[in-house]
């Protein structure tokens, strides 16, 4: 299911909570350029990888502008589709597509005098593009299925995304006065395994939250297991490190979690040992596709299960598959086998490729 626009008012616990927990060098001079740039009402564009916390950097940015008693307004722009995201951002008028049986106030309209937040905002269409650029430049609404101007509003938009936009420029899918209207000032979040020395932290923090939240008995984790933990790559970053924490604080039932009660992913990079200064010039990307290949892995319980719950992107995805045809020369029935999908899995992979706009064109790769 496409997920929602989400609201947040500062009073509520995600936004007044919002802190970015580390001691790198990297994190503690994001956090000076944070205190530098908050109080403006510059647009802001945040770039990192998947799950390295860019939201959490843009409610702070919020919750220390003049901005922070208004309202904090969070849009998915990757989770929705053309026709639903317009109506989210703009709203609609009633009868204006089927469904529409009430006015509908959009997402910018409900931030007025507050902040919104476009997530992925490189996933966006050119059309969409289009809209939002008209936006920025007028700051007037103009709702589906309304015949001329809307009202204006007054709203801080903070952008972020996981792409690289000036080769999507380059591309043609991302316009470039957009770009510039976005990177007024530019933050960018470092990925976790770039940042180990902020692992213990992080895992001490949240298994704190943890405790008081699930009332659970999990407090720390040993030497051992910290050791995996910092030497794990976690492609999906600081998200997937609080779902692996999560798990561990409500399945484990002592007060100290061992290394065998880490997922079997991070316990296997531990046992192969780690080349930290090869690892930093890996991609996510690369990492996964070394586990479909070397690790024998399957596509759906490694890059699927990922991807679903939103650890890897789009971009990510379609680098792996990319990797598939280069070795296979465009052949995605060997990709498959490559993947470790079984001959009956073949129409279900192709389906969720072409689902997910994945599934790349397989003639250039015919070399």
């Amino acid at each position: 299911m496409a997920e929602r626009a989400r609201v947040a008012m500062p009073s509520a616990r995600n936004a007044s909570s919002a802190r970015l927990i580390g001691v790198s060098r990297q994190i503690i001079e994001l956090r000076q350029e944070i205190e530098r740039v908050a109080a403006s009402d510059a647009k802001i564009l945040i770039t990192g990888e998947s799950g390295v916390g860019k939201e959490v950097v843009a409610q702070i940015l919020h919750s220390a502008s003049a901005r922070a008693s208004r309202t904090f307004v969070a849009v998915n722009c990757g989770g929705l589709s053309e026709t639903l995201l317009e109506s989210e951002l703009f709203g609609h008028v009633r009868g204006s597509f089927t469904g529409a049986y009430r006015d509908k106030p959009g997402k910018l309209e409900m931030a007025h005098e507050g902040t919104v937040f476009l997530d992925e905002v490189g996933e966006m269409t050119l059309r969409m593009q289009g809209l939002l650029l008209r936006f920025l430049e007028t700051g007037e609404l103009q709702k589906v299925g309304a015949d001329g101007g809307g009202r204006r509003v007054n709203v801080r938009v903070i952008a972020a995304t996981n792409r690289h936009l000036r080769e999507l420029i380059a591309q043609g899918t991302f316009r470039e006065d957009l770009f510039y209207r976005l990177n007024v000032i530019h933050l960018e979040v470092p990925p976790l395994r770039e940042r180990r020395e902020d692992i213990p932290v992080l895992t001490e923090h949240f298994l704190g939250l943890f405790a008081e939240d699930h009332a659970c008995v999990v407090r720390h984790v040993s030497a051992e297991a910290m050791k995996a933990l910092s030497r794990y790559s976690w492609p999906g970053n600081v998200r997937q490190l609080v779902n692996v924490l999560e798990r561990v604080a409500i399945t484990v039932r002592e007060p100290i979690v061992t290394i065998d009660e880490l997922p079997i992913e991070v316990r296997a990079q531990e046992a192969h040992g780690h080349h930290p200064k090869r690892e930093r010039r890996r991609t996510v990307a690369d990492d996964l596709y070394k586990r479909l290949i070397e690790d024998r892995e399957s596509f759906w319980g490694c890059v699927y299960a990922l991807y679903m719950d939103r650890e890897i992107t789009r971009g990510t995805m379609r680098e792996v598959v990319r990797k598939g045809l280069e070795a296979s020369h465009g052949n995605y029935r060997i990709v498959a086998r490559m993947f470790n999908l079984e001959s009956r899995e073949y129409k279900r992979f192709l389906n969720f490729l072409r689902k997910h706009d994945c599934q790349l064109p397989f003639k250039e790769y015919r070399q």
